[in-house]
Formats: structure tokens, C-alpha cells, sequence
């Protein structure tokens, strides 16, 4: 299974009531990441930098000092309307001196995250594995022909007296057809070990 994240930064700036709004995304690989991107893009000088990330059933969320639920929520739920993971977004706020109330700041904050990921630039992210395979000498040629057709990557080679051994890292989803194809073109000498 694939997900869908961002390919690069994104940034979108909205006025509402003399108040500015200026969100920031980034794709984010662990919470580390997205605490990293959180600091970076956050405006000490401006009222709020209020923040969510998305990484698979894990997220989080802040209101940094708006009333509870009315910046951090919207984020999240802006980037869950857009089906994306691995996704962090700050909104930064700089008060404009005009109250927008609870429901003007679920629509600020949320408004500014949504259309800051609908125009951002996408990508999907595959689900890699890794796996081991074997074979005799006189195979070597068949596993190195059936590699590109899966988008398997050798990420080692070893020989040994017997054969060789190769490591190899591809798309999970290209796992069974590619042990499929090494089965019939080495007539089951090669064998494919565990992965992980």
C-alpha cells in the first residue's frame, strides 16, 4: 500500500480581518522531523504558531495559546481532508487587532492549511522491503536481468563458494512477482531468503 505526501515545502499566506496567516507544509518522515520543521518555520515575533502532523495513525497537534481547539484541530483536520501522511504543517499568525471568534479561527486556521496543501506539490510514497537471494553461478546473469523489470536495487553482493548472495531492497508490492520470475528463470535454484 502507497500513501500520498508532499514532494517539497509549500507555503500559503491568507488576510482575514487585518489578521495574517501564513501556513507552511513540509513532508516529514518521524516525529523528530516534524519537530525539526515545527522550530524552523515558527515566527517568534508573530502572536501564534500553531502546528499539526500527520505520520500514519500517529499526529499531533497545538493551539499555542489560541482557545483550545481552534488552531491545532482545524491543521489536522485540513491535512486529513487532503488524504495526505507524513505531513507537517504551522500556521503562523501576526494579529491583526480585529477578534475573529472561535468559528473565524477554526476557518482562518483551517482555510490556510487546506489550500496550502490543495496547491502543494504531491508525490506517493512506496512501501520498501528488503530481501535476500541466492543462487548458483550459472544463475548469476538470469537474477541480474530480472532486477530493473521490478525496481529492485542490489544493495550488496557476496560470493562464496557456492553461489552468491545478494541483498536486494524493492517495493514491497513487487516482492511476490518478483520471486515469481527468479523461480522460472533459474528453474527454482534461486531462493529467495526472509525480509526485513
Amino acid at each position: 500500500m502507497s500513501t500520498i505526501t508532499l514532494a517539497a515545502t509549500a507555503t500559503h499566506e491568507l488576510v482575514v480581518k487585518h489578521s495574517r496567516f501564513l501556513a507552511s507544509a513540509a513532508p516529514v518522515s518521524d516525529p523528530d522531523a516534524a519537530a525539526a520543521f515545527i522550530a524552523s518555520v515558527s515566527v517568534p515575533d508573530a502572536t501564534h504558531n500553531c502546528w499539526a502532523w500527520r505520520l500514519g495513525d500517529g499526529y499531533r497537534s497545538s493551539d499555542d495559546g489560541e482557545p483550545a481547539g481552534t488552531a491545532g484541530r482545524p491543521i489536522l483536520a485540513a491535512i486529513d481532508g487532503q488524504g495526505l501522511d507524513g505531513v507537517a504543517v504551522v500556521v503562523t499568525r501576526w494579529y491583526g487587532g480585529i477578534k475573529l471568534g472561535a468559528g473565524g479561527l477554526v476557518r482562518a486556521y483551517g482555510g490556510a492549511a487546506a489550500e496550502c496543501l490543495r496547491t502543494a506539490e504531491r508525490r506517493e510514497v512506496v512501501e520498501m522491503t528488503e530481501v535476500d537471494v541466492e543462487c548458483p553461478f550459472a544463475d548469476l546473469a538470469a537474477v541480474h536481468a530480472a532486477l530493473p523489470a521490478f525496481d529492485a536495487e542490489k544493495l550488496s553482493e557476496d560470493f562464496a563458494a557456492d553461489g552468491v548472495r545478494f541483498r536486494l531492497r524493492l517495493p514491497a508490492a513487487q516482492l511476490h512477482a518478483l520471486a515469481t520470475r527468479l523461480r522460472d528463470a533459474t528453474r527454482d535454484r534461486a531462493r529467495m531468503g526472509d525480509n526485513g
